[in-house]
């Protein structure tokens, strides 16, 4: 256990995990989580190496180098490698984009705000799918969802264009039923689910709110599987955190950059990637016991 993690986090999820369960006037049952006859299909590993390029950047250079990192994660079991190319360079640069679509044998993720400029760097990338977030410079990280439901007129044009060079378009949003219909209105193949709230809750230790984050993702990754869009999750995910959103079986994917690449300064990429992996996998095992 890495000196920022706290073990009373672990107790205070898995309390509100079970209550979750218990529950019956907040319309999600345990059992409508987890699959008590089957174990729940593998989920994807996604490693964002957006950190590894701010190490990098911070002196100038070329080491760490982030390739070199999506090649080690992919090694240590990750199934994709998500980069986010932003409008300032804070961290991936273009030449970044070009060399992991070079030399990727897996999935590579693109993120990206619906920009004329990025849309014509990840036309000319061709990645497997670009996923569009909302980007403002004066974040230090992407602060919520993208307000699909308040920009269709912008963002479908972007979508279409993407469509049809065959990329696959995710969308990054809040856990919100509204947000997701406006996802499949204008062609999204994938919704990510934004886990920021929820890992915050965590954080603060607060398990009556950690209670109400999870049923939030639960029944927003029901109602956007039922609409036909495959669902993703991720932001602020950790060891700690990660397991109650593995087992929500509509979930495919998990995207996770920071805290990984935060851990490997301590225990190294691959037994970070490692536990995550394993975690994840005794998350979705659960239900072949409940």
């Amino acid at each position: 256990m890495s000196s920022n993690e706290r073990p009373v986090e672990v107790n205070e999820i898995n309390a509100a995990w079970s209550r979750r369960g218990a529950s019956k006037d907040n319309g999600t049952r345990k059992d409508q989580v987890l699959s008590a006859e089957t174990r729940l299909p593998r989920q994807r590993l996604g490693v964002n190496v957006d950190h590894v390029a701010t190490l990098r950047n911070a002196r100038g250079g070329h080491h760490p180098d982030p390739i070199r990192a999506a090649h080690l994660a992919v090694a240590a079991g990750a199934d994709g490698i998500t980069a986010h190319l932003r409008e300032d360079r804070r961290h991936i640069r273009d030449d970044d984009m070009r060399r992991l679509k070079a030399e990727l044998t897996c999935p590579l993720n693109f993120e990206m705000a619906a920009t004329n400029e990025m849309l014509a760097i990840a036309l000319q990338t061709l990645p497997h799918a670009c996923c569009i977030v909302p980007e403002r410079r004066e974040e230090r990280t992407t602060e919520g969802g993208l307000d699909v439901a308040g920009a269709r007129n912008a963002l479908k044009p972007v979508v279409d264009q993407l469509k049809n060079a065959s990329i696959r378009i995710s969308l990054f949003i809040e856990p919100d039923p509204a947000q997701i219909d406006a996802a499949a209105m204008i062609g999204a193949d994938i919704v990510e689910l934004h886990t920021g709230s929820y890992c915050e809750n965590v954080l603060a230790v607060d398990s009556a709110a950690i209670q109400s984050e999870l049923v939030r993702l639960t029944e927003a990754a029901r109602h956007a599987d039922a609409r036909g869009l495959e669902v993703h999750a991720g932001h602020g995910l950790t060891f700690n955190s990660v397991e109650p959103v593995a087992a929500i079986p509509q979930i495919v994917e998990l995207n996770i950059g920071h805290f990984l690449i935060g851990e490997a300064v301590f225990s190294g990429l691959t037994p970070a990637i490692g536990r995550m992996r394993r975690l994840m996998d005794a998350a979705r095992s659960m239900g072949a016991d409940d």
